[in-house]
Order: structure tokens, then C-alpha cells, then sequence
């Protein structure tokens, strides 16, 4: 996804909830007009503007957490980012609110609560040219069906955050490359673990082959990523529309 299409994304109640959700905790604490109305005011507690030693401890962990997650979830866009973070910095708010006081703890709740029930995350919905393969034999049997065409197949689960940040990608792809010759596939390793079995793709959740995507040519793969190297290691990649 370009720059301009994620702006574009966070107008979408989703994110810029979360988003505030997200730093409410900060900006009620360090924003003078904020805060002085939310303590001082509401709730008749001085010096309530700074951060303490365990708030600034916490925040700084948090950091840490959600740097190290986005990197593992394979996250390159804004986007990802954001999504891969917002668990993280909504709970880490969760605390520090109860923390502070039990009764603003207690509102944050109902509306953490709220906003994961009435605001799942959008799901990509452009046009895609994939063929989804929902019976444990029909990758098979579009291999041999006709040798001629050649398969780009990614398999995936619907639980693995890269898989979920890969998805409108490869949709993406498939619209504006398939041809009659080329064409794109999926196939759910988390429904036919056996099949990811043949293929070599674990569906563990702590697999770090998810997803995987198959270039096939004549029915036989001819490459795939992740990769291993000669040592049989396997070989970080990121997807990316690049």
C-alpha cells in the first residue's frame, strides 16, 4: 500500500478510535487543559500533570513490546503498525488509567469493551482475482489439471497477524498481474494441516514459515519465501508490494 492509501485508511473509525484510545492516557496527563479539568476539577486531585517513575517505566516497556511484536508480524506500512500496536498501547492504557484512579479505570473498560465489539478491524474489500482452494484436494488438482499454468499460492491462517497484513497485498497483486497463465491461489493451512504438511508449511503458532507463498511451474514448485538456506535455516523475508 502507498502512503496516500493509508492516509486514506486511518479516516476510517477503526483507526482513529484506536488511536485515541491508544494515547488517551498521555495527552490526559501532559495536555494543561485536559488535565486540569479531568483532576483538579472532576475528580479534586492536585499535581496530577506529570508522569510519575511507574507510569514513564511502563510507557517505555510498552514501547519496547510493540517494537519488538511489528517486527515480528512482519509489519512495513503505517498501517500494519498501527494495527499490530493498537492490543498493546490499549491495554498498557488499561492499567495505567486503573492505576491512577479505579473509577477512570473502570470507563476505559466499558469503552475498550465497546469499541472491540462495534469496531473490528476493516477488512480488505477491492477486487482480487484469487482462487481459494476449500477442499484438501483442489490444489492438487489445479496443478495437474492443466501443466501450462502456473500457480502463485500463498498458504496461510486466519489467526497469524502477518498473514492478515499480507492479504490485501497479494489480493492487490493478483488483480493487477494474474493472467490466463499465471494465477493466484490460497490455501488455509489451519483448516488442511495435512496439506501444509506435504508442502512443508507449518501452521504452529510458533511457526515462522506463515505465510508462505509457492511459485509452481508445470505442476512442480520451483520457488518459494520464506526460503531456507543450505543449512536448512530458514531465511526472514518480509512481504511487501515491492
Amino acid at each position: 500500500m502507498t502512503f496516500t492509501k493509508d492516509l486514506v485508511l486511518l479516516l476510517k473509525p477503526y483507526y482513529w478510535v484506536n488511536i485515541l484510545m491508544s494515547i488517551s492516557y498521555i495527552v490526559a496527563k501532559r495536555a494543561p487543559f485536559i488535565c486540569n479539568y479531568l483532576w483538579t476539577y472532576l475528580f479534586q486531585q492536585e499535581d496530577q500533570c506529570e508522569l510519575d517513575g511507574r507510569e514513564t517505566e511502563i510507557l517505555f516497556f510498552l514501547l519496547i513490546v510493540v517494537m519488538i511484536r511489528t517486527r515480528k508480524t512482519g509489519s512495513v506500512t503505517m498501517i500494519n503498525y498501527l494495527t499490530a500496536s493498537f492490543m498493546y498501547t490499549k491495554i498498557a492504557n488499561l492499567g495505567l488509567w486503573f492505576y491512577n484512579d479505579i473509577r477512570l479505570g473502570l470507563i476505559y473498560s466499558v469503552f475498550f469493551i465497546l469499541v472491540a465489539l462495534l469496531l473490528p478491524e476493516p477488512t480488505y474489500s477491492g477486487p482480487e482475482k484469487v482462487v481459494y482452494f476449500r477442499t484438501e484436494n483442489a490444489l492438487d488438482e489445479e496443478l495437474e489439471k492443466d501443466k501450462r499454468v502456473n500457480w502463485l499460492v500463498t498458504f496461510y491462517t486466519v489467526w497469524n497477524p502477518a498473514c492478515v497484513n499480507y492479504a490485501p497485498i497479494f489480493s492487490e497483486l493478483s488483480n493487477e498481474y494474474a493472467l490466463p497463465n499465471l494465477k493466484f491461489g490460497k490455501l488455509d493451512v489451519g483448516r488442511f494441516p495435512k496439506i501444509g504438511q506435504k508442502y512443508h508449511v507449518s501452521d504452529s503458532s510458533f511457526s515462522r514459515q506463515l505465510p508462505t507463498t509457492i511459485l509452481f511451474r508445470q505442476g512442480k514448485e520451483v520457488a518459494r519465501r520464506p526460503h531456507a538456506d543450505s543449512k536448512g535455516k530458514l531465511v526472514k523475508f518480509y512481504f511487501s508490494a515491492d
